[in-house]
């Protein structure tokens, strides 16, 4: 199958019926906002039509970008590398379908590599799209933060659609797993902020560094897959969506995306921009800081809705720990994390124009970092210098035993060694067995 075309990415305009809408809401955990005014003005239906003319062309782009790079492989092959798809091999479960760990045959040698493959539900059109996109767009772009698509199975026989792809294996899971499942091991403050500098990266990327921009759509801890360094990538481009084209402002497209995530504006009017992703972005941030999901129904009312949670914590500095994730106890990270907190705000500033570019978020997440690092540095020389001084008042006080009685000494009260008789008689002080003991005076 060497081209992946369809004629329209969605249903423009928020117009999808309400059964489409429910089988996207149940097989993406999307939300399909019923508020998006479907009334369109002319110059937004101008935009829509525009839009899908410059898609299918830029279709026709991806599947020349994509050359071969992509392995074709048979439902035999995968079945076989899963062991029949057993489900002691799953290691995660979306909307879409199930994800299983296999060995494949690695390329140009006989050796096996782990992979990771990502069955596709049967039935159901909406899932089938998703896979086209993950398709076409993970076979063209190509970044550290990305998780690589290896590639993908495509047969239809009398069970209906086989629909598979094949991933590189991410040994550490996502982000979800270790940060909201509650882990034995918590992430440390440092490795937190180093992933969402990977994250950031990748969504930098994939606004202003390509070809053409490129909406993620749907960031969440669960798409931030990491590896065995802990270098997170982002998975899951089924809802990736090409962002508008030259001299337009926004694309007009159904809302979809994991409840909690989606931008307000987008979900209000259908009009999506990169600053989408980057409201996601700082709700992703609150959620490494407090260790908690942006939706938790098992909390106490006013404690539910994270980022209501939050609001009069943040800008009280007095008050700022009690959001910080318990987790974190014995890090020194208050001041980092206040930090993090204000690039947070700034990510979900109201005006989608005032949020920052996802470049200035990875240049402030850098400066962030640095900081972070800097303070262990800064607290061991402090125990060093302490180390010394007590090493010289150790060796002062040896020299001054070491001395015979002199007039310079003065006898005086030693209070804390008149405190430890506390500990006698009734808690109070015994003065008849106190005895005087030598103050330095020099």
């Amino acid at each position: 199958m060497k081209c992946f075309y369809f004629t329209k990415d969605e249903e423009e305009g928020g117009t999808l019926s309400s059964r489409e809408s429910k089988v996207s809401w149940v097989r993406s955990l999307s939300v399909a906002s019923s508020s998006v005014d479907t009334r369109k003005s002319r110059s937004d239906l101008d935009s829509e039509s525009r839009d899908f003319t410059e898609t299918f062309e830029f279709y026709e782009f991806l599947t020349q970008r994509r050359g071969n790079d992509l392995r074709v492989f048979s439902f035999s092959e995968l079945k076989m590398a899963t062991k029949g798809f057993s489900r002691g091999l799953m290691i995660g479960e979306g909307g879409f379908g199930c994800v299983y760990r296999g060995f494949v045959g690695a390329p140009c040698s006989d050796l096996k590599m782990e992979v990771a493959v990502k069955r596709l539900n049967r039935h159901g059109f909406q899932g089938h799209k998703e896979w086209i996109n993950e398709v076409n767009f993970l076979g063209v772009v190509k970044h550290p933060n990305l998780v690589k698509l290896i590639g993908y199975c495509a047969e239809d026989d009398e069970r209906g659609m086989q629909r598979l792809l094949v991933y590189e294996l991410m040994r550490n899971k996502s982000l979800e797993d270790h940060l909201l499942a509650r882990a034995a091991a918590p992430l440390s403050w440092t490795l937190r902020l180093k992933i969402a500098q990977d994250a950031a990266r990748g969504l930098a990327y994939l606004h202003e560094e390509m070809d053409f921009q490129l909406i993620f759509r749907d960031f969440k801890p669960s798409n931030i897959l990491l590896d065995e360094d802990f270098i997170a990538k982002l998975s899951d481009f089924g809802l990736a969506r090409q962002g508008p084209a030259a001299g337009l402002t926004h694309v007009s497209t159904s809302v979809v995306g994991t409840v909690g995530y989606a931008a307000p504006e987008y979900v209000q009017t259908g009009r999506l921009t990169a600053k989408s992703d980057v409201w996601s972005f700082g709700v992703v941030l609150f959620e490494l800081i407090t260790g908690r999901r942006v939706l938790e129904r098992n909390l106490p009312r006013a404690e539910q809705k994270l980022l209501e949670w939050v609001r009069p914590y943040v800008s009280d500095t007095k008050k700022f720990h009690f959001i910080l994730d318990p987790r974190l106890e014995g890090h020194d990270c208050i001041k980092s994390a206040q930090r993090l907190a204000s690039l947070a705000n700034k990510c979900l500033a109201k005006n989608a124009r005032s949020r920052p570019r996802m470049s200035e978020v990875v240049d402030m997440l850098e400066n962030i970092i640095i900081d972070a690092e800097a303070v262990p540095e800064t607290l061991k020389e402090a125990e060093n210098v302490n180390e010394e001084v007590n090493t010289k008042e150790e060796g002062r006080e040896e020299v001054e035993l070491g001395k015979p009685e002199s007039n310079n000494q003065k006898w005086g009260f030693d209070f804390k060694e008149m405190v430890s008789f506390r500990n006698k008689s009734i808690g109070k002080l015994d003065w008849r067995n106190w005895t005087a003991g030598l103050v330095k005076t020099s």
